[in-house]
């Protein structure tokens, strides 16, 4: 099978190249080439950006085209109408986000969507991401249709996640010590691991399936408590301690999902973690063992530097256990 890859150099869309040349299909990666140039060197490389220029595309046909990083509809548009019948089958990587409150526990594919307000609006936004993914899908069901495939993850974790919300976990329950956890810890947690979710993708093109799928995991429920115990039983040092912390302790303080990695305890939605996996289990989604993707993001983490602003500063954490205490 020849993959046209629309991103495919960084985290998810590199999970997805290395499932595709694993299962012995040809690839080729449209990027920005702004990822180290030794990277897949035997693939065919075209440089460009969606945004400016689709010229590299004009040439060539492949039976899929998989898009990593569309979010606006004039994005699909444009490959649309670059590619035209050449493309193959899309596959639209979107997300959980594009579902509408009220979110009930179990939700599945067929469930409410958001409506923007402002279709036209052109700037990625908490207020506006999730309605713009469903724009995309919109857009590329019509334009791809039938052969369409969108794909709706949850928290996609595991080795070379240059986001740092997963390793940022990782990492500070692996330094030890006493650990603020913000709570509710019975709140849902859903992550799967982006090798799982590739080699899924990579299937669900060989068998040709289409319509929309949630990419999520692990295999059994779990809520935020247990991934964060989970989390410290496989690195965290002997001594280590979880502190849970009211969310409304966190909220007053000004603390939010952009300082606190992963947490839903700021989100009125929070279910959204909460996706029915069935229909992509029944297609043939696997899970491996959480611990197994907590060690090898371990492992990541140690050859990768955490950016400054990721997770809590340490003295602010120091901090807000502090006042957590002297509260109670």
């Amino acid at each position: 099978m020849r993959i046209l890859m629309i991103g495919g150099t960084r985290f998810v869309g590199k999970h997805i190249v290395e499932a595709a040349l694993a299962a012995g299909h040809d690839v080729t990666i449209f990027h920005r080439g702004r990822t180290g140039p030794d990277l897949f060197p035997y693939v065919e490389h075209r440089i460009g950006d969606r945004d400016d220029d689709l010229s590299p595309l004009v040439d060539g046909e492949w039976d899929a085209t998989i898009d990593t990083c569309a979010y606006f509809p004039r994005q699909v548009h444009e490959l649309a109408d670059v590619l035209g019948q050449r493309g193959g089958q899309y596959v639209f990587i979107s997300s959980v986000s594009v579902y509408a409150e009220p979110i009930d526990a179990g939700y599945d594919e067929s469930s409410r969507l958001i409506e923007l307000e402002d279709p036209t609006v052109d700037e990625v936004t908490r207020a506006t991401y999730g309605g713009l993914k469903v724009l995309c899908e919109r857009v590329a069901v019509q334009r791809f249709a039938p052969r369409t495939l969108l794909v709706r993850p949850t928290n996609v974790v595991g080795p070379d996640d240059y986001t740092w919300r997963f390793p940022w976990w990782v990492a500070r329950l692996a330094r030890g010590g006493e650990v603020l956890a913000p709570g509710p810890a019975s709140d849902p947690a859903q992550v799967i691991d982006g090798r799982d979710m590739a080699a899924w993708i990579v299937g669900m093109l060989e068998q040709g399936t289409t319509g929309a799928f949630h990419a999520v995991g692990p295999a059994v429920a779990i809520t935020w408590g247990e991934l964060l115990t989970a989390i410290a039983a496989e690195v965290a040092p002997p001594g280590t301690t979880l502190t849970w912390v009211d969310e409304d302790e966190l909220l007053a303080a000004g603390l939010d999902g952009s300082l606190v990695p992963l947490w839903q305890g700021w989100r009125p939605d929070r279910m959204i973690m909460a996706a029915d996996p069935s229909a992509a289990v029944a297609t043939g989604l696997r899970h491996r063992p959480l611990a197994e993707t907590i060690a090898d993001t371990l492992a990541w983490t140690r050859e990768h530097e955490c950016p400054p602003k990721a997770g809590i500063d340490a003295d602010r954490e120091v901090a807000l256990l502090a006042a957590s205490r002297s509260r109670r």
